[in-house]
């Protein structure tokens, strides 16, 4: 089981300093990965959040994620680079696919195309998506992102988008085309995993609601008949103070269960405000966590 953790992007550590910093420490540590997450504005009416309230307030710093990747693929070297993922929303997808291709390039074939249709109503219709039909929306735009990224003469004809006779170039390093994650657990999120993805990206389950989900999505892909060796299984997973408290043999036991599980790939995020804290929880992770789980 690979194990990355997520950037520093928030708050005090938004800065071009603690980036270089954390990231370059990271790939130092070995760290196969390295993730964003994906917000452009906080609306100060945050319906929807699972378990209540938005985590960051309106008014903090949170960076660009496109851009804070680039930036990434030019202060490291081997670390492969997601995002936990892209709210395919956001973004128109040919500019969006002309991003990702940069990266990519930038990166020498490094990004792990994460995505998902995303939840908070109010930042998805501020950047003009319709909200009650983003499933479709997002379907289309990953059929776009594979036209441009995979065709010699990239011609499209859907709902939302259209184009014909242009060219689109670079192609990404990666072929096809970088590989493409995709989140959620509902229905929708599994035939889309099914259908367009290349592998499976989950957010905060426990080792319970995982193998729940994993048997889910296993039985989907076999009534479609898609091979499961060709789904990657990759949890994103907060590492929080409480558990941090109970010891390393504490996270451990859990990364292990994971493990056991049969997940390809953990992303641990351990963000914090302060640059000190994160550097000590990477070194942890790092040094006595992975090796052990290894072991």
């Amino acid at each position: 089981m690979d194990i990355g953790c997520q950037l520093p992007m928030q708050g005090p550590v938004a800065t071009r300093d603690a980036l270089v910093t954390f990231a370059r420490q990271a790939e130092a540590h070995g760290m196969v990965s390295l993730w964003v997450s994906d917000h452009v504005v906080f609306p100060y009416t945050s319906s929807g959040y699972p378990g209540g309230r938005f985590p960051h307030p309106p008014e903090k710093p949170y960076l660009e994620p496109v851009t804070l990747l680039a930036a990434a693929a030019m202060c490291t070297t081997t670390a492969r680079l997601g995002a936990s993922v892209f709210v395919l929303g956001h973004r128109h997808p040919v500019l969006m696919a002309k991003m990702l291709t940069t990266i990519d390039t930038l990166s020498n074939g490094r990004l792990i195309c994460g995505v998902g249709v995303g939840w908070w109503k109010q930042e998805i219709e501020i950047l003009g998506a319709p909200f009650h039909a983003r499933g479709r929306q997002a379907d289309e735009m990953l059929r776009v992102f594979k036209e441009l990224w995979t065709s010699d003469r990239p011609a499209f004809n859907g709902e939302f988008y259209r184009f014909d006779d242009i060219g689109f170039a670079p192609k990404p390093v990666q072929k096809p085309h970088p590989p493409i994650w995709v989140g959620g657990d509902s229905a929708g999120a599994f035939r889309r995993v099914i259908e367009l993805g290349d592998g499976w990206h989950a957010s905060g389950k426990t080792p319970a609601e995982m193998r729940d989900r994993i048997a889910r999505l296993r039985a989907a892909a076999d009534a479609a008949k898609r091979p499961w060796s060709s789904i990657t299984i990759s949890l994103r997973l907060a590492l929080s103070d409480d558990l941090v408290r109970q010891g390393t043999q504490a996270v451990t036991d859990l990364f292990g269960e994971y493990h056991r599980i049969g997940l390809a790939h953990l992303m641990v995020d351990f963000r914090r405000d302060d640059l000190g804290r994160m550097l000590e929880l990477l070194d942890l992770v790092a040094t006595k966590v992975r090796p052990a789980v290894a072991a």
